[in-house]
């Protein structure tokens, strides 16, 4: 964090990165002495309602960050920078898209929870685009020139107004990570999820330990569940006492309200309840009732602490693909059952009708033993599995596979031609997850 006095006094001469929360309410025109260094600017989190004319003059900026302020418009400023590839302008009161406010080189957007009610045509002549956020918005349709946005690999255009998904958009050619549910088009199935019926374990059964993890679309808690006769769907405690009654360590996942980048947290917990059980997903034992500020929350199977991410998340570099250490390397087998695990995951959601939406290496929990998880259905949407779209997305789920694959025998020695080329197909979309099973299961 950088502040006004130490960019007036030049003590941030050079920087390549300057980030200012400061309640500022005016760009600060000291930012141009930084012109021949400046790279990424975060303005996030001040009072900022517009962006100078002359903001091409840091004509270095290839990332900015003016997120969590008070714009109502994108910044026409922001097209004329030359060098600028990624615009995030998340929690806003943004309404108005003007064409000349999308950067000529522009890879990735971020326009996630304002009020957008519409996208200009022109932002299907960014052929560079390969990462837009768009959930939160007010959008009731897509502008059909984003067919050509034959780079777009990860869209996000969950809990806007849409009442169909275009033909045109499941048949882009790279995208691989799809994100819409709690739009019209979902509401029937994710209804039908959310009351799916699930043992109700009352608060008053739990107590709260350590928190485990936090993610931005809720708060991962280690649990104690006394399992007495006043908890629904306990199992032979009937007449005991609460003193005497069986204590289960557990995770808690408390969802927040607000939206994330994803979507909606209601649709991720649709989405948990939907799966289904399964080896390699985390088991899901109910959810929370009479929460005291009415969150909901569901109760989980306590993992080993053992499990680990597989991989870390993009980058602001990498902008679609994960993050592995430097000295990450598998042996072959290890590799495999990875693979297996996940691809027998997918056969199933998408059995249920449910596309992961972010099926990355950074979901994936496994240990020293071969025991794979998935996990974080954030991005979870929900299809008819018989309609006519059912086949284009597992496609899309084939091509995150496929990336998988690919960063998982990266790091292996002598890996055979066949999970090469087997590979290769999963990254054009050709298999179904049923015939990978069947691959996987006979590699050589």
């Amino acid at each position: 964090m950088h502040t006004l006095e130490q960019l007036r006094s030049g003590a941030l001469a050079g920087v390549t990165r300057l980030t200012m929360r400061c309640g500022l309410t005016e760009f600060p025109r000291e930012i141009y002495t930084l012109a021949d260094s400046l790279e990424i600017l975060d303005l996030s989190g001040n009072a900022l309602r517009a962006l100078p004319d002359d903001l091409h003059r840091l004509h270095k900026l290839r990332i900015i960050f003016c997120s969590d302020n008070l714009f109502e418009e994108l910044p026409v400023a922001l097209g004329a920078c030359a060098s600028l590839t990624m615009v995030g302008f998340k929690a806003n009161r943004i309404r108005h898209v003007p064409a000349a406010a999308l950067p000529a080189a522009l890879r990735w957007l971020v326009l996630t929870d304002n009020a957008i009610e519409e996208l200009p045509a022109e932002l299907g002549e960014r052929p560079q685009l390969q990462k837009l956020m768009l959930a939160g918005n007010c959008l009731r349709e897509l502008p059909a020139s984003m067919a050509r946005l034959h780079k777009l690999e990860l869209l996000r255009i969950a809990c806007n107004q849409l009442t169909a998904l275009p033909d045109w958009l499941l048949a882009l050619p790279r995208l691989t990570w799809l994100a819409y549910a709690g739009n019209p088009l979902c509401a029937t199935w994710e209804d039908t999820l959310v009351h799916t019926p699930s043992a109700a374990i009352p608060w008053s059964a739990l107590t709260l330990r350590d928190k485990l993890g936090e993610g931005a679309s809720g708060i991962i808690y280690r649990a104690d569940w006394r399992q007495d006769s006043g908890t629904s769907g306990n199992i032979g405690n009937s007449g005991t006492s609460a003193s005497t009654a069986p204590i289960r360590p557990v995770a808690v996942k408390i969802f927040r309200a607000a939206m994330t980048s994803d979507g909606s947290p209601l649709s991720e917990m649709a989405a948990c309840l939907g799966a289904g059980a399964h080896p390699n997903l985390i088991p899901v034992l109910g959810h929370v009732a009479n929460h005291p500020d009415a969150s909901h929350a569901l109760l989980m199977a306590l993992i080993d602490p053992a499990f680990h991410n597989l991989a870390g998340p993009p980058s602001l570099d990498s902008c679609t693909r994960d993050c592995y250490a430097a000295d990450k390397r598998f042996d072959l087998a290890s590799a495999l059952a990875i693979a297996r695990a996940i691809a027998s995951v997918a056969a199933q959601l998408h059995r249920h009708g449910i596309l992961h939406g972010d099926l990355y290496a950074h979901n994936i929990l496994h240990d020293e033993h071969g025991q794979t998880l998935l996990g974080d259905f954030g991005a979870a949407s929900f299809y008819d599995a018989a309609g006519p779209q059912a086949d284009a997305m597992q496609t899309l789920e084939v091509r995150a596979f496929g990336n998988l694959l690919e960063e998982l025998l990266d790091r292996c020695d002598a890996v055979p031609l066949a999970l090469r080329t087997l590979q290769a197909a999963c990254q054009q979309g050709q298999p179904r997850f049923a015939d990978i099973t069947e691959k996987l299961d006979n590699p050589f």
